[in-house]
């Protein structure tokens, strides 16, 4: 492997020096969800090709299938991608199988570290084994959970008088879960220009990933924890304390409080269509999609506004984003590397984010300006600040089907406590790591 990626990053070398002559027939194939980021790059990426005159093609698939077409795509050691757009929990499983190229021979020859990039990103997307300079993605794209909320509603005269005289505060951005909920109960229900609106669109989605990375987002400002820091994948006492206890039964009474009718498998797609249409006065969705809602017109400018997930005892966000790798099936390894290569350079990924990405490269988000780059980025920055993930483990699509499973059972199908969840959870995250040999 040493080899191989020295010389590729030769050759990737080679082809952004060499302009359009050296590789106009060459073309390789970028796989990655399907949504507004994915443009943005599109858009990006022509630079890279009048560089190096290396084509781009694309294959974007929409979320409720990325996971399932790409796993299958790598697992069948298949062709189609020559770089890819990976989700964080994945990268445990992409390098033990050997799916991805590991970049480190090549980011030394190329001069490219990850100290130049945010450390959450680094270990999110980036490290196998978590804490180890072993990598295996650069960072492409930053995100995390987030919040939208109806400015203009907000700001109404009416609702502030009302507001203050219940709750003895001003009607603004939530700092704490219990706000949220008390500004999501007074919204329930009421009436918004002779229509009845709802109070939040959440995560409650059972199939994929919906509702464990909605209600990490109650756990993790409770006091939710994995493991024993001082001891890999001991859980008893952390995934199931008081505090992740507490932090579930929350996120049941917002459910059960404060959201639209039959909203009982939702997810992205479900929080920004009730955003849009009016229907809530806050939306939990991750910040990628924000520069789209930002632009709406109906909702969109001065009606609307951006908020961290609120802390509670702690704080703490779902992270989200990817890192870009290239996949070791790929006959354009060369290729691949280059465009690694370019995407890193720091005008690059100023760019990107300009156009709608969002980067995770410090000299864009340490600029003394960038907070003022976007009415959301500072948000964003605090974000990434506080970001949590679920398990990166090779085994974590067994993980998360458990904690999908026991979340929707108690949240919204009502069977037993949330400790009852929690525990119960344990036994099915226990039973997967004894047979991987980790228990």
């Amino acid at each position: 492997m040493k080899r191989l990626v020295a010389a590729a990053g030769f050759l990737a070398a080679t082809i952004l020096g060499a302009g359009q002559a050296q590789a106009q027939s060459k073309t390789i194939t970028l796989c990655w969800a399907a949504w507004d980021p994915a443009n943005a790059l599109v858009e990006l990426s022509k630079d890279f090709t009048a560089k190096s005159g290396v084509n781009m093609k694309f294959e974007f698939v929409p979320w409720p299938n990325f996971a399932d077409r790409m796993l299958n795509e790598l697992n069948s050691k298949g062709r189609l991608c020559d770089l890819i757009i990976g989700d964080s929990q994945w990268i445990g499983g992409a390098a033990e199988n050997k799916h991805y190229v590991k970049l480190n021979d090549f980011f030394a020859k190329e001069g490219i570290t990850m100290d130049d990039f945010m450390p959450a990103t680094v270990t999110g997307y980036a490290e196998w084994p978590k804490g180890t300079p072993n990598y295996w993605a650069l960072p492409a794209m930053g995100d995390a959970l987030g919040w939208t909320y109806r400015k203009d509603w907000f700001s109404d005269a009416k609702n502030q008088a009302e507001f203050k005289a219940k709750h003895g505060r001003d009607l603004a951005a939530p700092k704490t879960q219990t706000e949220l909920k008390q500004i999501a109960e007074f919204f329930q229900g009421r009436d918004i220009g002779g229509k009845k609106v709802y109070g939040a669109a959440i995560f409650t989605e059972r199939g994929s990933e919906g509702i464990t990375m909605g209600v990490n987002n109650a756990l993790y400002p409770f006091g939710f924890e994995y493991q024993d820091p001082k001891k890999p994948y001991a859980m008893e006492g952390f995934v199931n304390s008081p505090g992740a206890v507490a932090g579930l039964e929350f996120y049941k009474s917002l459910y059960k409080c404060c959201t639209p009718p039959g909203y009982t498998n939702a997810y992205m797609q479900e929080g920004l269509d009730a955003f849009k249409s009016g229907q809530v006065a806050l939306q939990m969705n991750w910040f990628a999609f924000f520069p789209g809602l930002h632009k709406d017109p109906a909702v969109g400018g001065d009606k609307i506004g951006f908020f961290v997930n609120p802390g509670e005892t702690g704080k703490g966000s779902q992270l989200g984003g990817q890192g870009i790798s290239v996949v070791a099936y790929s006959p354009n390894q060369a290729e691949a590397l280059a465009y690694i290569k370019w995407f890193a350079a720091p005008d690059v990924q100023k760019k990107w984010w300009s156009l709608g990405g969002y980067s995770a490269h410090k000299a864009v988000l340490n600029d003394p300006n960038f907070k003022n780059t976007a009415p959301f980025a500072a948000d964003f920055l605090t974000a990434m600040g506080e970001v949590k993930d679920f398990w990166a483990d090779p085994s974590y699509a067994a993980l998360l089907l458990a904690m999908q499973k026991r979340m929707h059972d108690y949240i919204v199908a009502d069977q037993g406590t949330a400790k009852q969840a929690l525990d119960l959870m344990i036994q099915d995250w226990t039973k997967v790591f004894k047979e991987d040999g980790k228990l």
